[in-house]
């Protein structure tokens, strides 16, 4: 099953798109390649018309100039209309440049308060950043760029790595039908290509593991037995190192379609190859769901696994659609 593109994520993605094109790209345009309106493709037109009416008024309060570019013959007619955000406008000055270290502090300081009190000025730096394909490549222990209701483990997880506390959770893996029951000693918060991890001592292991938060069932519980916080030391620095080591060893070649949503997200991490692109990825069934999403921006050569895997999730988005059909 295909994952239901949250708001804010759909929002970026239309900033993404409409800071590609120089001529704007119309409402329908929009709906069909667009992650986040394309994957409710089923859904009723007018629904779909509202949700994009919604998202353009939100990011216009938010200080994003969306231009709208209507029939030079008559202004007021917008039927073929055409959106677009002129880069000239919404771009930071040219002469303007961050350091890793800089670009982490001005993600922290948009990030630091919960979605409800975020001012509209924080937030607009924010996407301004994450628009320009910066990525915060330093891990940040105890805070959180953004919290979402899809990773109600965070908080817990940050006040136990805070407090120096053993924690025990439910985590489910990829093919089992049972989450397990996982005690652990939490060392570091780490955001890597957009997903949380904790990086943590498995104690019935004996050794370090890495867990995505995505992936923990019910609660997290801190134990009242707490650990020595020097095996905080370094923990942020070993998990992130872990993580790149995983990727360069894991690579996808893709063969992508220029000038698409996909291209541009996936061209940022990847390298041209004499068939495509080189891609690497840390966790096969996270990534085949990114590429599934794509839908036909995007083929897969090798490795085969993972091929496989996308071509799952499309059969069922298919199916779901179908059935949805057949119901109507």
């Amino acid at each position: 099953m295909v994952e239901r593109i949250q708001a804010e994520e759909r929002q970026l993605n239309l900033i993404v798109a409409l800071m590609a094109t120089e001529i704007g790209l119309t409402k329908q345009q929009i709906l069909e390649t667009v992650s986040g309106y394309r994957q409710r493709a089923s859904a009723k037109p007018d629904a779909l018309e509202k949700m994009f009416e919604r998202d353009k008024d939100d990011l216009r309060e938010l200080g994003v100039p969306i231009e709208t570019i209507g029939d030079s013959a008559d202004p007021n007619d917008l039927r073929e209309a055409r959106y677009r955000i002129p880069k000239a406008e919404y771009d930071l000055p040219a002469d303007i440049s961050f350091t890793p270290a800089e670009v982490s502090i001005l993600a922290l300081a948009g990030s630091v308060w919960s979605e409800g009190s975020l001012s509209k000025d924080a937030t607009t730096g924010l996407r301004k950043i994450r628009a320009l394909g910066i990525e915060v490549d330093e891990p940040i222990i105890g805070f959180a760029p953004r919290m979402t209701v899809r990773e109600p483990s965070f908080a817990p997880l940050r006040d136990a790595i805070e407090a120096c506390r053993v924690v025990t959770f439910d985590y489910l893996k990829p093919g089992e039908e049972k989450p397990r029951r996982r005690t652990v000693r939490p060392l570091a918060l780490i955001d890597y290509e957009g997903r949380w991890h904790v990086y943590a001592h498995d104690v019935q292991a004996d050794g370090d593991r890495m867990f995505l938060l995505s992936r923990i069932v019910g609660d997290v519980v801190a134990t009242r037995e707490r650990f020595d916080p020097a095996l905080r030391d370094g923990a942020g620095e070993r998990a992130l190192q872990g993580l790149q080591d995983v990727a360069a060893r894991n690579r996808a070649l893709l063969e992508i379609t220029p000038g698409t949503e996909a291209a541009l997200r996936l061209a940022r991490r990847g390298e041209p190859a004499a068939q495509g692109m080189r891609v690497p990825y840390v966790d096969l069934h996270i990534f085949a769901d990114e590429l599934a999403s794509y839908g036909p921006e995007v083929r897969v050569v090798e490795p085969e696994v993972l091929r496989a895997a996308v071509v799952e999730r499309l059969r069922a988005a298919r199916d779901v659609h179908e059935s949805q059909g057949s119901d109507a």
